[in-house]
């Protein structure tokens, strides 16, 4: 899976990702620490209580019945029952469907509960030995929780007589801080990370990730995959676009750093306005009507890909002017610059046109009346960009 994630992410196959969780659906509350019987006693309580069924995972079939029957004392009014991997077919399907029945409270099993059961009825899991797992399979437990509408409430305990591994540590810290909803692919990329990716193109298992540095190493990929192509796409040049205009993502419309961080990488890539229009209706489909800072920030990025297909890399507020560059215009362009736009410094000897900026309220494109507004403004220069720069 690492191997494969990896392909996905350097562009060798194709990936998708579903984050839209269904409705009404809960982060499972998740718990790391020390093994404790008297906590594990009083999470297996909490949920009787709400009549509800809990999955106790002990990978070892050796012990199963020994950690069973343990429970059995530390909680004598929970109906207990014990499913492993190699116990006759018949009995482990009797034993489930049981279960399933509401007719034990208490599963006590090893990782074969770790993927394809859904039963909301059971939404407390704890985990015994959690240091021993993969990081993936922790995730995957975890969704064996918060099925359905009620709070689940995830338990991954650790043995205290002997101090966990740097890798071990790692995998609980990650499970521990990202518990919401969707937060599979990160978990998916930490892994890839821990555990390395292995060489992509053949049959060895040594990943030198750690070395360069996950993101610097994907990019690296990225780059060899496309040479061996040879379709590497033209060199897409940045635009630096400096005005005076409040556009970013608030923090209350976009919770989450990884959240605004991917809306951010979204909207950088918008190269047309097939692209803007797709990222407007996205962020409305996910968080709701636009906030005007978010309006502004799209209007930046209309005004970018268009000072792009114009060939220019520079367009910032110097004084009273905005300057455009590189721009190199024929006497006939310079003429309907002087005619549209008066006052307008030509300086071609570093292919630099310092446009003046109207006010609003000013007769006949005055100077006046009050400085324009960021709509105003950002249009107004999409309008210069498209009226004398983008004509040859």
């Amino acid at each position: 899976i690492p191997r494969t994630l990896e392909m996905g992410v350097a562009g060798i196959r194709e990936m998708s990702t579903i984050l839209t969780p269904p409705e009404e659906r809960h982060p499972v509350l998740t718990f790391v620490g020390p093994q404790d019987e008297k906590q594990t006693a009083a999470a297996i309580r909490r949920e009787l209580l709400r009549d509800g069924q809990v999955f106790y995972v002990h990978n070892r079939v050796q012990s199963i019945r020994r950690v069973a029957a343990r429970l059995a004392e530390l909680v004598p009014e929970a109906r207990i029952a014990v499913a492993h991997g190699q116990m006759n077919e018949h009995e482990l399907e009797k034993i489930m469907v049981d279960f399933w029945d509401r007719n034990f409270d208490v599963l006590v099993a090893t990782t074969i509960v770790e993927s394809g059961l859904d039963i909301p009825n059971a939404n407390t899991l704890i985990v015994d030995r959690a240091d021993a797992a993969g990081l993936s399979q922790l995730h995957q437990l975890r969704g064996r929780v918060g099925r359905g509408r009620e709070r689940a409430y995830a338990y991954f305990l650790y043995p205290t007589e002997k101090a966990l591994t740097e890798t071990a540590h790692e995998r609980l810290a990650t499970v521990a801080q990202h518990t919401e909803i969707g937060a599979g692919m990160y978990v998916a990329l930490k892994d890839l990370e821990i555990r390395g990716a292995g060489n992509l193109l053949g049959g060895e298992q040594s990943g030198h990730i750690a070395g360069v540095g996950f993101d610097l190493y994907v990019r690296m990929i990225g780059e060899a995959v496309r040479e061996l192509r040879d379709d590497a796409p033209a060199e897409r040049p940045e635009v630096r676009v400096e005005l005076p205009v409040n556009a970013h993502i608030p923090h209350d419309y976009v919770p989450g750093e990884r959240l605004r961080l991917a809306a951010y990488t979204s909207i950088a890539a918008i190269d047309s306005e097939a692209d803007v229009t797709a990222v407007r209706e996205e962020l409305e489909d996910r968080y709701g009507a636009l906030p005007p800072p978010v309006v502004t920030l799209l209007d930046v990025a209309r005004l970018r890909f268009a000072a792009r297909q114009a060939g220019l890399t520079d367009i910032a507020l110097q004084g009273s002017h905005v300057r455009f560059a590189p721009v190199q215009l024929p006497d006939s362009r310079v003429v309907r610059v002087q005619r549209l736009y008066p006052k307008t410094l030509l300086k071609p000897t570093v292919r630099t046109m310092l446009v003046p900026v109207p006010k609003t309220g000013a007769s006949g494109g005055g100077f006046g009346g009050e400085p324009l507004r960021d709509a105003e403004l950002l249009a107004w220069c999409a309008e210069v960009v498209r009226s004398v720069l983008s004509e040859s």
